[in-house]
């Protein structure tokens, strides 16, 4: 549960049972992930080239489109630019395409300041959006010359990944990177302005419990939005009315009875997309330039919302 209780004071569940009633079709969705078709259609040769420019400078020779479907075979199929570079000129050459493949410096120079498109389900009711964050790996060591050669040791660094999720859909509505500094109520303003839906519910965990998040949620989503984020137990009461609620619920029913009235339980399932997102696309940024780590999470939210639109699991409890 999102909320845990030491062995030694909380009760004792015995571990709920689910199985997999649609186990054919969820199969063939995972199947078809490696389908290389999926990912490069037949009519990209007509959008490869890029559209000619009419103001001056030099004609770039590759569309978004094309460097955006090459940095995606890359980040689904974790390769560096040099193979990529040939994988997606063998995958033209076995589909019969005419197509001239960006080198690797083209896809280095172009990963930069690259506009996505996002692909998402579209839905006209509102949605409850869930955020988490975790934290990304970058480029360096692994330890081993530091222990086998006695070398100086590097500074560990790494990047902070804050993703917005809708688990009616299962998409990421929206994801971020920053920098390791920047805290999750900072992020937040930057992560809700890649949400293009209406939300009604807003659920996050108790480092996002600050006045300055409801007034953000509320300028952008409007003062009906249910915000759903834990109180410290040493909180007291303030400005904030949801807030208040939530305090005087948790000190009269407890904590574990508010997470179940409330829903707060549905943020588990941020936390499994942030699991999901380690174990499909890796938990560790292969661009070296923050620029281009921007432009590659952003490439990785998209294939995962790809794959989910491919299949979904549907469980049911048996125990």
């Amino acid at each position: 549960m999102p909320h845990k209780f030491s062995d030694a004071r909380g009760d004792k569940f015995e571990k709920a049972k689910y199985r997999v009633t649609n186990c054919p079709e969820y199969n063939e969705s995972l199947r078809r992930r490696g389908d290389v078709t999926i990912w490069v259609s037949d009519d990209v040769v007509k959008k490869w080239a890029s559209p000619r420019r009419k103001t001056r400078g030099d004609q770039a020779r590759y569309s978004d489109l094309a460097i955006e479907i090459c940095l995606t075979l890359r980040v689904v199929f974790r390769l560096p630019l040099r193979q990529t570079q040939g994988f997606v000129r063998s995958i033209a050459g076995l589909m019969g395409m005419d197509l001239v493949v960006p080198d690797y410096s083209t896809l280095s120079r172009r990963g930069k300041g690259l506009k996505i498109t996002p692909n998402r389900s579209v839905s006209d009711k509102s949605i409850t959006l869930i955020v988490d964050s975790t934290r990304l790996k970058m480029h360096g060591g692994d330890g081993w010359h530091e222990e086998k050669h006695g070398t100086r040791k590097a500074r560990k660094t790494w990047r902070k990944l804050h993703i917005g999720l809708d688990p009616e859909t299962g998409d990421v509505v929206a994801s971020k990177v920053t920098t390791e500094h920047v805290g999750d109520e900072t992020a937040l303003a930057d992560l809700l302005t890649g949400v293009d839906a209406d939300v009604g519910r807003f659920l996050a965990d108790g480092a996002y419990d600050g006045q300055g998040v409801a007034d953000r949620l509320i300028e952008k989503f409007g003062s009906g939005i249910e915000i759903i984020i834990p109180p410290p137990k040493t909180a007291v009461r303030g400005k904030n009315a949801q807030r208040n609620h939530h305090i005087d619920v948790i000190a009269q029913n407890g904590r574990m009875n508010w997470q179940t009235k409330t829903g707060y339980n549905q943020r588990s399932q941020v936390e499994a997309q942030i699991g999901r997102w380690k174990q499909v696309i890796g938990d560790r940024l292969q661009a070296r330039d923050f620029d281009r780590q921007i432009a590659e999470a952003k490439i990785a939210s998209k294939a995962l919302n790809r794959m989910t639109s491919l299949g979904r699991a549907e469980y049911q409890r048996v125990f």
